[in-house]
């Protein structure tokens, strides 16, 4: 089977991503400036260790990760968060996201695909789904 998890997506749909982001906790100008953005998400791989660069017209971030290691992160809006990237399935991984300082626990699911990248995030009963396609 392909591993379709490295390369570099351009996200194309959003849905609910300004409720997701007020049930965290993020302010009203922070949500507004991300419901406007449709970042390019670039995700690498070398041996063990993947990088994921995440880039917008209001800021880049770039983590690199090791699976089922716990590092800390510092979220896209400025939260603390505990997280660990595991492998659910073949070119699926899951985002698990500890909330720090009395933030709120979230998971993301990735689902890589030959041509694009479903990304649907939970905070308690909140959901939202955002579609990438891959970029050439």
């Amino acid at each position: 089977m392909a591993d379709y998890v490295p390369g570099r997506y351009q996200m194309t749909e959003t849905e609910n991503f300004d409720e997701f982001m007020a049930r965290l906790g993020v302010g009203f100008i922070t949500r507004k400036l991300g419901n406007q953005s449709y970042p390019v998400v670039t995700i690498s791989k070398e041996v063990d260790e993947y990088t994921m660069k995440t880039e917008s017209l209001v800021k880049t971030s770039e983590m690199k990760f090791k699976l089922g290691e716990q590092f800390e992160e510092i979220t896209g809006d400025g939260r603390k968060v505990l997280s660990t990237m595991s492998m659910t399935a073949p070119n699926t991984m899951l985002h698990q996201m500890l909330g720090t300082d009395g933030g709120k626990d979230s998971i993301c699911t990735r689902e890589f695909m030959a041509e694009k990248l479903k990304v649907v995030c939970q905070v308690e009963e909140v959901v939202t789904t955002r579609m990438y396609e891959r970029k050439k």
